[in-house]
């Protein structure tokens, strides 16, 4: 559909396409006419989706500053998911992981050799040494939030702790790569060039992806990529960052039982954190962290 210039701009902000999107439409059908990979309108946000994404991440931010105020050893994973159920309800938001595709709790929380998806489990009880992922996705008035964070669990070993520091780097390396206008490639290579620097592998199964107005959406965040390749980055696309860093490497498999939990192959630790973040204009902004 071709806009005229005075028609309201397509993004729903409610202001006339020459003041809204025609430059951006420019600019996307200049690189395309070059070869380039480009987002389609759907991936932008609209201000109305961005006021919602941003209460939703107010929410699940929340969720998880309680769930780092409380969390300790002798304390079992059902209750962090409860800790999560609990204060997403209370502030008018929904857990997004509760009943996904059968989900059955509210909340990740994966321990030490676990890469993603550990259930909790009121019988499953965090022991001092051990590191743990807990990932939130909150929705609020039906738009998403999602973010993770590792925990160190008493004294944990140096090898633990510098996994997670490393893997916070990486994630945040990868963050400090996202240009508008840029590259998707551009921030897989700044993860996978700091983990392999420091020794470590990147899961390749699992990556970011298109968050806001579902649960996933395009584009796919790979965490491994080459610099200068990949989907456009334009101002308005929102995705989260998430790497998953293992100590080993890079192989998994899922439990047979739950059909959920990754595990690494080789029994080594993997750590994730992950941050939702809008590109804009100048830059990033960080929604969920």
């Amino acid at each position: 559909m071709v806009l005229s210039k005075n028609s309201p701009c397509w993004c729903g902000s409610g202001k006339k396409y020459k003041q809204c999107h025609e430059e951006w439409d420019n600019t996307i059908n200049v690189l395309k006419l070059q070869g380039k990979q480009v987002p389609t309108h759907d991936m932008v946000k609209s201000p109305e989706d961005l006021k919602w994404i941003r209460k939703a991440a107010k929410i699940n931010n929340g969720a998880l500053d309680l769930v780092q105020e409380k969390i300790h050893a002798g304390m079992s994973t059902g209750e962090i998911d409860q800790l999560v159920y609990d204060y997403t309800v209370k502030h008018g938001g929904i857990p997004a992981p509760l009943g996904y595709e059968g989900f059955p709790r509210s909340c990740c929380t994966s321990i030490n050799d676990e890469v993603c998806h550990g259930i909790p489990d009121d019988n499953r009880i965090l022991k001092d040494g051990d590191i743990v992922n807990v990932d939130c996705t909150t929705i609020f008035h039906g738009h998403y939030a999602d973010a993770s964070r590792m925990f160190c669990i008493g004294e944990v070993s140096e090898e633990a702790k510098r996994l997670v520091e490393v893997t916070k780097e990486c994630m945040e390396a990868g963050i400090a790569a996202i240009r508008p206008w840029g590259h998707l490639g551009d921030i897989g290579a700044a993860i996978q060039e700091l983990a392999h620097k420091n020794g470590y592998s990147v899961v390749i199964d699992y990556g970011g992806h298109g968050v806001g107005n579902d649960f996933h959406e395009e584009p796919f965040v790979h965490h491994v990529g080459i610099k200068g390749q990949g989907m456009i980055l334009a101002p308005g696309m929102v995705f989260t960052v998430e790497p998953m860093i293992n100590e080993g490497e890079y192989r998994l498999f899922i439990d047979a039982d739950n059909g959920w939990t990754s595990y690494t192959e080789d029994g080594k630790l993997s750590a994730q954190w992950e941050n939702t973040v809008l590109v804009t204009e100048k830059g990033i902004e960080k929604l969920a962290w």
